[in-house]
């Protein structure tokens, strides 16, 4: 099972079902049906495995195509910020929008 990360515990972690944002991967990217383990800070002291969801979609986007509903749903506070968070990618690469949903442990994961 591959670790899906996050360098923060965003409020979004406490619903059942939650998106993020990455680019393709070169490797093998992300797929739709597929069962990851979500670890919070997975390359520190401080790694937490949070538990497991399922990638119940997967849409190609691109970072200028996000929303500010998108956005918001997402942890920020506009577009913007999200843009801005991702580092400025290129206006041409898209991203992968992934939907996830928890799979069997479900508790209020951020305080």
């Amino acid at each position: 099972m591959r670790i899906l990360g996050f360098s923060k515990k965003w409020d979004k972690l406490n619903n059942i079902e939650f998106t993020t944002f990455r680019s393709p991967r070169k490797d093998r990217d992300w797929e739709a049906d597929e069962t990851v383990q979500i670890v919070y800070k997975p390359r520190s002291k401080k790694r937490e495995s949070l538990g497991t969801a399922r990638i119940i979609s997967k849409e190609f986007r691109f970072p200028l195509e996000i929303t500010e509903e998108e956005a918001i749903k997402d942890g920020f506070n506009n577009a913007l910020e999200v843009w801005l968070f991702l580092k400025k990618p290129k206006n041409d690469t898209p991203m992968n929008k992934l939907t996830l949903r928890w799979l069997n442990e479900w508790p209020q994961r951020t305080a």
